[in-house]
């Protein structure tokens, strides 16, 4: 058995893992903060409103690459990365220091200073750090923004997307390429050996077996699985284990972890795999397992 070559499967189950906790402990202060993404979370507007705007930013990035913008499109990138920042240390400053002019302050020089960490030294590791306090939070942002249902909706449409965008249109794997050969730090880079650097290598070349250097994994496949997370532990009455987390949203968890462990089986193939459909998938079977356990409340 060549060890080499699980380490980098099983630093992706870590990386999920790391999101969803992230997310549950950001809920907290962004609930405090009052930094919600839908007024209503009940509504099943939310999740069309949801997909409308990342149809439009996914078409924008498209045609951007269609002309080959680069400049532009790492702009766009850039500046939305910096709101990201912005509205996570929004809620953890404000914890801290309250709504003051020098909270404000402080909040705006840590934004900068993540985004230009990113930009100045797009490491894998400094990628991979800050991708998870990014996923995080916005995981947690949309987490306690919508109710367990709109969630579930909003998980089942995009995985339909996803399957549709990679297998059919395969537009996602324009926009994957197209991000990638930008070095744009907006995904999870997993490399499979030590000496890798994605500032020299990127994603690499094709070897003569076919493989790439490095795996890659988009932002939205951690994210979204972690919003039913939050949404779960947020909106179920039932009582958190240890204070922390209830059963439905563990159950969402260990879900995700077997969808995850789905399409590692099929990524071993080489081929670009849509990574929402046994995601969400499995995220869903495995938080209506727990909710049934607590007898769905």
């Amino acid at each position: 058995m060549d060890y080499k070559k699980i380490i980098p499967f099983l630093a992706m189950p870590i990386l999920l893992l790391a999101v969803e906790a992230g997310s549950i402990l950001l809920s907290l202060p962004i609930q405090a903060a009052g930094l919600v993404a839908f007024d209503n979370p009940n509504s099943v507007v939310n999740p069309i409103i949801f997909v409308v705007i990342l149809l439009a930013f996914t078409g924008l990035l498209l045609l951007l690459i269609k002309y080959n913008l680069k400049k532009v499109i790492s702009a766009v990138i850039g500046i939305s990365i910096f709101l990201t920042f912005g509205y996570i240390f929004t809620a953890l400053v404000t914890m801290v220091m309250g709504t003051t002019d020098a909270a404000i302050v402080v909040m705006l020089i840590l934004s900068v200073l993540a985004t230009v960490a990113l930009y100045a030294y797009p490491e894998w590791y400094v990628i991979d750090i800050l991708g998870i306090f990014i996923g995080a939070g916005v995981a947690s942002i949309f987490g306690v923004s919508l109710n367990i249902w709109p969630v579930i909706v909003l998980l089942v449409i995009l995985a339909v997307y996803d399957a549709i965008s990679v297998y059919k249109t395969r537009h996602m794997i324009t926009l994957a390429e197209g991000v990638i050969d930008l070095k744009s730090p907006i995904l999870f880079v997993i490399p499979k050996r030590r000496s890798y650097s994605f500032i020299r290598e990127g994603v690499g070349k094709l070897d003569e077996g076919g493989e790439r250097s490095a795996f890659i994994m988009g932002m939205g496949d951690l994210i979204m699985p972690s919003i039913l997370v939050v949404s779960a532990n947020v909106f179920s009455k039932s009582d958190r284990l240890f204070g922390a987390i209830n059963l439905p949203a563990l159950g969402a968890i260990i879900g995700s972890l077997v969808g995850l462990v789905v399409l590692l089986y099929f990524v071993t193939s080489g081929r670009p795999q849509a990574g929402l459909p046994p995601l969400n998938g499995g995220t869903i079977i495995g938080f209506l397992v727990g909710w049934a356990l607590v007898g769905f409340v």
